[in-house]
């Protein structure tokens, strides 16, 4: 556990989401799958705090997001959030959305490996979380769907704007964010919104294994190649190669780096420590 924590105890059972821990890799399901997992405030606001904890405890080095049932995630749910936001005042929306952003932030500033197991529909805010992880197992069947103009509301959600073109090019995320009409799996790969196409029912799987692999290799090593490329998608190419000369620099003076050469040199694997 990192010693920045502070007294806060970590919190193990959550309400709105199904956690499991093993190995180093954590799996976060969403479990309403009568509602196909749609999201509520609640829900919401425990993907903020369980990723802040995750991000502090030090157990986790790859984390999985999938969904039960028959769907990842419809994305807001109509009743429980569409019409509570009706009755608000421009500050508790504010509030609301500026909490949204806050998942979206975490999931691409959390300091390890995110996967989305994706099968059915991700759309809306299902969509985003799947977006903002960094590597999407897609089941050949499933589509996304970025539905935020089909409620009268702007593409521009969540972070969609800044992250969906920076994955698939703008022309791609200027019709999938405009015109919010589904994209299934087969074309999400084509245009590179999907990591991984699995078998149908075989997200779970494929993304486990996926996790198993991050997990067993070297943890430093994959934090620091996130944090980058999550800090120099707006740099100039003079300050990114100055960003990466420096932390070269610093993770050659770790037990990993030093770990690699007495097993390349001893002739067997490397043991990761991830420090």
């Amino acid at each position: 556990m990192s010693p920045m924590r502070g007294s806060a105890t970590i919190t193990e059972e959550w309400r709105h989401l199904r956690l499991e821990r093993a190995g180093g890799v954590t799996t976060v399901t969403l479990d309403r799958p009568d509602r196909l997992n749609a999201l509520t405030f609640g829900a919401y606001a425990d993907l903020r705090d369980l990723l802040a904890e995750l991000a502090q405890d030090g157990r986790t080095r790859v984390l999985v997001l999938g969904g039960e049932g028959r769907g990842f995630c419809s994305g807001g749910d109509v009743d429980e959030i569409i019409g509570a936001t009706l009755a608000m005042g421009v500050g508790e929306l504010l509030d609301f959305n500026r909490m949204t952003g806050q998942v979206v932030r975490a999931l691409r500033e959390c300091p390890f490996p995110v996967i989305a197991a994706v099968h059915g529909v991700a759309a809306g805010a299902g969509a985003v979380l799947a977006l903002a992880s960094d590597f999407r197992v897609v089941e050949r069947s499933a589509r996304f769907a970025f539905l935020f103009t089909k409620v009268g509301l702007a593409g521009a959600d969540m972070g969609a704007a800044y992250l969906l073109p920076r994955v698939v090019g703008l022309g791609h995320a200027t019709r999938l964010l405009m015109l919010g009409e589904p994209v299934y799996a087969a074309e999400a790969e084509r245009i590179g919104l999907v990591s991984e196409l699995a078998e149908d029912g075989e997200a779970g799987r494929s993304a486990a294994a996926l996790a198993r692999r991050l997990a067993d290799g070297p943890a430093l090593a994959y934090r620091q190649t996130k944090a980058l490329l999550t800090a120099e998608l707006d740099m100039p190419l003079g300050a990114a190669v100055e960003m990466d000369a420096a932390a070269q620099a610093l993770l050659m003076t770790s037990a990993d780096y030093a770990e690699f050469h007495a097993a390349f040199t001893g002739k067997r694997p490397p043991k990761w420590e991830g420090r």
